[in-house]
């Protein structure tokens, strides 16, 4: 059984549900955005990319770019909806800094909107979806050992690739969008495809992960659904990944996160001053440390913990030892 075509339906279905309830609605995009279309557009991006380094590389690129302008729109939505709503809470923030927030919000919602509807998302007949699945059914599906081995190939290159990113910057992480949420998001790749992949992806106490593996065993981390592989299923051949290993990926994409966000609330109230007052880019930088009552060294500690766990991570070698093996069932063995 050749099982990438089920996969992309799996998600393209719920797409296609997704679509024609927000078809209905007054506002297709903010309904989208508040019914986590996100997550299904992630999961077919996340699709595109694994499959583009299995074969039919110009075609996955191609439908991924497609997934990733709508998914890229929803999140920008999600950006300055979310820090609007944080700076409202947090009082002493002059109301043009919170009006910019929403009022940007407002023109993202419009430009997905219009994105849907020229596209082809939410018309009548949905014809991009129907593009989609029309570029599915000719590519070149190949075994579920071939596709298991690539995936294997892929993960381990994908470790290289991050390895590298940090021995670059020689363990020293000096700009917060271009290294740190630019790494991040490459290693969090690492914890989406298991679920795009439906059970492909299983993972297996091995008992060989290192002592230092155990700090990052945390509650939190462990009782993640975001953790939980997805069922077996019907999947014939795996890729086992060590558990430990990969909960304690999860915890560094966890603490990332959070450093990542207090960076950006940063970035937003600054391109509301730069917007609103006619300030410099400097002096917005500037101010907004003070409007949110925080250290001006803050950015620069941020960059420092930031430096200390990718270091860490790294030494470790969380990710290396992550990718265990291949399975099989036994009646797949060829």
């Amino acid at each position: 059984m050749k099982y990438g075509p089920y996969r992309f339906e799996h998600f393209l279905l719920k797409l296609e549900e997704q679509m024609e309830q927000a078809a209905k609605e007054l506002n297709p995009a903010l309904w989208l955005y508040r019914n986590d279309a996100r997550t299904t557009l992630f999961m077919l991006e996340g699709l595109c990319r694994i499959y583009a380094k299995l074969h039919n590389a110009n075609r996955f690129e191609k439908l991924k770019d497609y997934f990733k302008t709508l998914e890229d729109g929803l999140g920008t939505i999600d950006y300055y909806d979310a820090y609007g709503k944080e700076l409202s809470e947090a009082g002493g923030i002059p109301p043009q800094v919170i009006d910019y927030q929403f009022g940007q919000m407002r023109e993202k919602v419009q430009r997905v909107n219009d994105l849907l509807e020229n596209e082809g998302w939410t018309t009548d007949d949905f014809a991009r979806i129907k593009k989609i699945r029309k570029k599915l059914r000719n590519a070149d599906w190949i075994s579920a050992k071939d596709e298991a081995k690539g995936v294997k190939k892929m993960y381990e290159e994908s470790i290289l690739k991050i390895r590298a990113f940090v021995s670059k910057a020689k363990g020293a992480m000096t700009e917060m969008e271009s290294q740190v949420h630019e790494l991040r998001r490459e290693i969090r790749w690492l914890s989406i495809y298991p679920h795009a992949l439906l059970g492909m992806i299983q993972l297996t106490e091995s008992g060989e992960s290192s002592a230092a593996v155990e700090q990052y065993q945390t509650p939190e981390v462990l009782a993640s659904k975001f953790n939980v592989m997805p069922g077996a299923g019907t999947n014939t051949w795996f890729l086992m990944l060590e558990k430990k290993h990969f909960m304690a990926m999860s915890w560094v994409i966890a603490e990332l996160g959070k450093i990542k966000d207090q960076a950006l609330k940063v970035f937003a109230v600054a391109e509301a001053l730069e917007q609103t007052e006619n300030q410099s880019h400097e002096a917005a930088y500037a101010n907004a440390f003070g409007l949110l009552h925080l250290p001006d060294d803050s950015m620069k500690n941020w960059l420092k913990q930031s430096s200390t766990i990718l270091n860490d991570f790294t030494r470790e070698e969380i990710l290396s030892r992550m990718v265990y093996c291949l399975a099989h069932t036994p009646d797949d063995v060829k």
